[in-house]
């Protein structure tokens, strides 16, 4: 049994310590937001933050996340108002939307490090989030908007 932070909440799990994080958030507490994608770290659609920090929950055992403050795509902004969210809306970035929220936590990491990221930068940070549908020059375009609106904020 481990007590965890998710979005700011305390909660009691019951699983083994080398669950993935990733099942103990869609299973164990029944958030759906961070997506199963590959199972091997490399297509970022389990992204979740520990501590500000984006890391692959499917990569994550539930003893390593234990202590930590644990952000899903729920509790980056329960009303859906963070300015990378925001962008992604403006810029009308999903298309089939699987990748997005795992998407979205990695820029918003990125963006809580780097205020002020450039093209590069922003490449370099998003590889590894694979999007199928290839919206990748929305989403350089959404993570600068969101960039600019923070930096105004």
């Amino acid at each position: 049994m481990r007590i965890i932070t998710v979005n700011g909440f305390t909660r009691v799990v019951d699983m083994p310590d080398d669950t993935p994080l990733l099942w103990v958030i869609r299973e164990s507490l029944r958030m759906t937001g961070t997506k199963f994608g590959c199972g091997a770290g490399l297509c970022g659609a389990c992204t979740v933050h520990l501590n500000g920090v984006a890391v692959r929950s499917c990569q994550t055992s539930l003893e390593e996340a234990a202590g930590q403050q644990i952000t899903t795509i729920e509790g980056l902004d329960p009303a859906g108002q963070h300015p990378v969210q925001r962008a992604w809306i403006a810029e009308q970035v999903p298309q089939c939307g699987y990748c997005q929220s795992g998407q979205i936590m990695q820029a918003a990491s990125l963006l809580q490090q780097n205020p002020n990221p450039s093209d590069a930068e922003i490449v370099a940070a998003m590889n590894g989030n694979l999007c199928r549908c290839a919206t990748y020059v929305r989403i350089k375009k959404a993570i600068k908007r969101a960039a600019a609106d923070m930096r105004r904020a």
